[in-house]
Order: C-alpha cells, then sequence, then structure tokens
C-alpha cells in the first residue's frame, strides 16, 4: 500500500482524516463492543460514513485510535495547532505493537529522521512490511507476545 495515502471524510463540522498505512487493524473503530460501527464499517465502500454519528461521537471514538491512523480536526479549526503533551509513554499491547505516546523522532538506518506525535505503533513481531512500524501483521500471524 502507498505510504503516502491520506482521506479525509467530513460531515461538514468535523473531517476524519485517514492514513491506512498507519493503520494496525485494531478493530477498536468499527467492532460493536467498541466501535462505532454506523460510522466505520469496513465492509462498506466509503468505509467511513461521518453523516452517520455526531460530530462529538465521531470525536470521542477518532480518539481511541490506538495507532493514529484515524485523527480528525474540526473544519473551522483545520489550521489550529495539534496539543500533543510533552510526556513520552511507552505500552506493549498485548499480542500487539509496541505504542510510544507523544512526540518523538524515529531515525533509520539511512540517517534520515521522521518526527512523530500522538501515537507511534512500532512492530514486535518481525512481520511488518512497514518496519519499523506496525502494519497489522502480527493478526495473521498470530503473534504472541
Amino acid at each position: 500500500m502507498d505510504k503516502d495515502i491520506t482521506k479525509h471524510y467530513t460531515n461538514g463540522e468535523v473531517t476524519i482524516v485517514w492514513k491506512p498505512a498507519t493503520c494496525i487493524h485494531s478493530t477498536i473503530c468499527w467492532r460493536h463492543a467498541t466501535g462505532l460501527p454506523e460510522v466505520f464499517n469496513p465492509r462498506e465502500r466509503p468505509w467511513i460514513k461521518p453523516e452517520a454519528a455526531s460530530t462529538e461521537r465521531i470525536i470521542e471514538q477518532v480518539q481511541k485510535c490506538p495507532s493514529g491512523a484515524l485523527t480528525f480536526y474540526l473544519n473551522n479549526e483545520e489550521n489550529a495547532p495539534v496539543d500533543v503533551a510533552t510526556e513520552t509513554k511507552i505500552e506493549a499491547m498485548p499480542n500487539g505493537p509496541l505504542l510510544v505516546y507523544g512526540n518523538i523522532i524515529v531515525k533509520r538506518p539511512d540517517g534520515s529522521e521522521e518526527n512523530k506525535s500522538k501515537v507511534t505503533a512500532f512492530c514486535r513481531c518481525g512481520q511488518s512490511k512497514n518496519k519499523p512500524y506496525c502494519d497489522g501483521s502480527h493478526i495473521p500471524a498470530k503473534f504472541e507476545g
């Protein structure tokens, strides 16, 4: 999948931004127990329908995305600065990625650097095709750890 793809879906008040290459397929956005399936439905196209819920509910759900593949902005504040805490927190997801919360710089073997903020999901299973980032490969690999 092209790493630069970014898709936008809006209900007029809020715009949901989806970066497929960042998605770790946690299913938190659409599963009935944790998600908002009326907005997020991977079996339909488009898979995101922001008109199906209130702006407040969409924001609440998008903020649960563990990889940061889903983000949002209020349409009247598109260029507003993003407030990200300076504290860094690291969480190992059961049988999944290592989540790093906060502002970080990822330095690649070739010396290039990439700034990340909010949440970054790093591969722990070794199967990702987008290393060092998680691409959800731990699921078909049945990674345990």
